[in-house]
């Protein structure tokens, strides 16, 4: 029962990435001529074109990519809890629950990026690539501020470094 519990929590957790995924490069004004952007866009076109038609944007949000997100969320705590034999959550649990989950994620989606990114410019520094397009309209954002706070010393950005270290401190407040 545990394996098939964690390949259904691992099935409905890439599902969740790939949605979020689309909420941040949306958010982020990435390039969407990118071909990893078009690949989600097209695994993701089932469920948010028909959510864009009851639910306008707001603003500059994607309110159907929101409300893909939080049903994912909710529809993976749903499973999980009746996979364990729990029955359904209570509705404030289910919602808490479902919150603190996506809150998680969200901070290791970022988490993951910027080691990435920082791989990536270490390794292949002045090289372009779709993955390295995409993670520097994810990871910019989060590390304008670091890098105002904490300039390069010899030439060595430890920018990410501080990134990465606030993320995983917030990641010990949500468990704590």
């Amino acid at each position: 029962m545990n394996a098939l519990y964690y390949i259904i929590e691992t099935l409905i957790s890439l599902v969740f990435f790939v949605f979020l995924l689309r909420l941040v490069l949306q958010l982020a004004r990435a390039d969407f001529r990118n071909p990893i952007a078009q690949a989600i866009v097209r695994l993701t076109n089932p469920v948010i074109v028909p959510l864009r038609r009851i639910l306008p944007p707001a603003g500059k949000v994607d309110t159907a990519s929101v409300i893909a997100v939080v049903l994912v969320a909710l529809a993976e705590i749903g499973l999980l809890y009746a996979l364990r034999g729990l029955g359904t959550p209570d509705a404030f649990v289910w919602l808490r629950i479902a919150a603190l989950r996506m809150l998680t994620k969200v901070l290791w989606l970022y988490f993951y990026a910027i080691v990435l990114y920082a791989l990536l410019s270490l390794l292949a520094p002045g090289q372009h690539s779709p993955v390295s397009s995409l993670l520097t309209s994810i990871c910019e954002p989060v590390l304008r501020p670091f890098r105002r706070l904490v300039p390069p010393i010899g030439g060595i950005d430890l920018a990410p470094l501080w990134a990465c270290i606030a993320l995983q401190a917030l990641l010990i407040l949500i468990r704590g």
